[in-house]
């Protein structure tokens, strides 16, 4: 792999369209080690609602290490500040063993956090900075930064008033030895892979999905956790399945038809954002390297083709 302009390799795109499979074939090719993007799985004991799939990460008897799955519990709120932190710690514990980080998932921001480096550090508040930062035009606020970091690496970024402002800000706390407790950024060259499906198959995919969820107990399994000690509200925040879920299971939702069919909707809503999410991934530079929309063992068989010509 050391030959290679890349570190990495990434798979991306909508809920329903296999990732994990892909992912895994690749990790367990090319002596890898799995790192789940997906906000939900990280909470123990959101199985079935959030598609774990463990049994996935297994290819013909041999386990594939995985990682960011199961390793916080509700009610406690696990953010992408949360998630960029505990990435950079494994993707170094990974590299560090000669293996190669797979990144698998479809939780945009934390995916883009990754990619393109969001600042999430925690600071002081310095209102006054912060004010004269914001009243100050993106081009002197750009100019400003390079001066700070002529070694900028990501230059897409000055064109986001946030981070530059952002950046900024942290260059100045350090300035004046604040420092922030975040883990240090690795270097990471991700090779991104997206897939994804014709909207008829994808929503084949969803509907499928989503019936075999229900009669292998979904619903049971939200009314266990509540049954814990876990607030309806708490629940509702997950949202998709454990939103309607609750709502079903609290009587707002009148019958398992009327929850399959509300269920349906959203997951289909929410994979449309998630292709919104990628194509502004792309606008904003970040190279995806789609693959073609056939079986599941095609995008596997292209992936590793992919990949394999790239570590040459």
């Amino acid at each position: 792999m050391s030959k290679s302009n890349y570190n990495c390799v990434i798979v991306l795109g909508p809920t329903a369209v296999g990732k994990t499979s892909i992912g895994v074939a690749l990790a367990d090719h090319f002596n890898g080690e799995i790192i789940s993007a997906d906000s939900r799985q990280t909470y123990r004991h959101l199985d079935i609602g959030s598609g774990k799939d463990l049994d996935e990460y297994n290819v013909d008897g041999r386990p594939v290490p995985y990682h960011l799955i199961d390793i916080t519990e509700l009610p406690a709120e696990y953010n992408v500040y949360n998630y960029q932190q505990d990435f950079y710690r494994v993707f170094k514990e990974i590299s560090s063993r000669g293996k190669l980080p797979v990144v698998v998932g479809g939780t945009g921001m934390y995916l883009d956090a990754i990619v393109r480096d969001y600042q999430l550090v925690i600071l002081p508040e310095n209102k006054k900075l912060h004010e004269e930062l914001e009243a100050t035009p993106l081009e002197e606020l750009a100019a400003r930064l390079l001066r700070e970091q002529p070694d900028l690496h990501t230059l897409c970024d000055l064109q986001e008033k946030d981070r530059v402002i952002k950046a900024l800000e942290i260059i100045e706390a350090k300035k004046q030895g604040i420092e922030s407790t975040s883990v240090q950024r690795p270097e990471i060259k991700p090779f991104i892979i997206g897939t994804s499906l014709p909207r008829p198959q994808l929503w084949e995919n969803i509907s499928i999905r989503l019936k075999e969820r229900l009669e292998n107990g979904m619903i049971e399994e939200v009314k266990g956790i509540h049954d814990s000690g876990i607030t309806w509200e708490r629940l509702e925040k997950l949202g998709l399945e454990y939103r309607f879920c609750s709502l079903y299971l609290q009587g707002k939702i009148e019958s398992k038809e009327e929850l399959y069919e509300k269920l349906f909707i959203a997951i289909r809503q929410f994979a449309k954002r998630q292709e919104t999410w990628f194509r502004m991934m792309e606008k904003k530079g970040v190279e995806i390297n789609w693959l073609d929309s056939g079986t599941k063992p095609q995008r596997i068989t292209q992936a590793i083709d992919i990949v394999e010509k790239i570590f040459e």
